[in-house]
């Protein structure tokens, strides 16, 4: 074989490489760029060993239970958790360390699948995703800055939430409003009653985060749902409201009775 043979089958082995390395590239949702002049990658070799890392480091750091937690699944004792990817009324979405499955639409996956799946992303992206919200190192000496962490709300659960603090919110403002009118002093001599004193109170408040749930901002909202959510402030409002509507039924049938004697 001679010297120029020799070289020609080394170089058409390296183009062969080359093309296999970015197809797969591709494939995997990698930036693939042209060399000066040619048709390879311009990424030296550690860039290159930086892009394809990132899978196996973040695939080994964030558990998939943890990052449908991070993004918003709310995940029971034993791993479940209503699909994000169907319209999921009870949880069929199982989740552990290494990958999800869906017993409702057959998704299934590792964590990279799974938050590329979420927002829509290649799997590059979302191996980006979740590094940068982790905080996960994808260079040697480098590590990826964590933002504030973001409760993205992409499921089903959140939508659920958000209208039953609005339902509780609206029926809690109609009283309110009911009370402002019927328990309002007939005179300036009169003693305030207490619940024309709440109504002044707490209209403004009531319907300041009305607004926000109608016409808010995504992290308006959410920002409101949690606060409503936690501590069970929200449940503790709805009986409260359920209660005084009640008690507002009683006292006007003992009115009627009165004026019917």
């Amino acid at each position: 074989m001679t010297v120029q043979t020799e070289i020609n089958r080394h170089d058409f082995c390296k183009r062969n490489e080359r093309s296999i390395k970015e197809t797969t590239q591709r494939r995997a949702g990698l930036p693939v760029r042209k060399r000066n002049g040619e048709n390879g990658l311009t990424k030296s070799k550690q860039e290159d060993y930086c892009y394809l890392n990132i899978f196996e480091t973040v695939k080994a750091a964030v558990p998939v239970r943890q990052a449908a937690e991070h993004y918003g699944l709310k995940v029971n004792r034993n791993g479940m958790a209503c699909c994000p990817f169907h319209n999921d009324r009870h949880p069929s979405l199982k989740l552990n360390e290494e990958y999800f499955f869906c017993f409702g639409c057959g998704a299934t996956g590792d964590v990279i699948d799974f938050a590329a799946r979420l927002f829509d992303l290649s799997s590059y992206e979302a191996a980006q995703r979740l590094a940068a919200d982790f905080g996960i190192s994808t260079e040697q000496g480098q590590a990826v800055a964590a933002p504030r962490k973001p409760k993205h709300p992409h499921t089903r659960q959140f939508r659920e939430d958000e209208m039953h603090c609005f339902r509780v919110l609206t029926d809690y403002l109609h009283l309110l409003e009911d009370w402002k009118v019927w328990y309002a002093p007939k005179t300036p001599a009169d003693d305030l009653d207490d619940r024309f004193v709440e109504a002044c109170q707490m209209l403004d408040r009531i319907e300041y985060l009305t607004d926000i749930l109608t016409v808010g901002d995504l992290e308006e909202r959410v920002a409101v749902v949690d606060e409503l959510m936690r501590n069970g402030k929200i449940a503790f409002l709805q009986d409260y409201t359920a209660r005084k509507r009640e008690e507002d039924v009683r006292y006007e049938r003992g009115n009627d009775a009165d004026r019917a004697l």
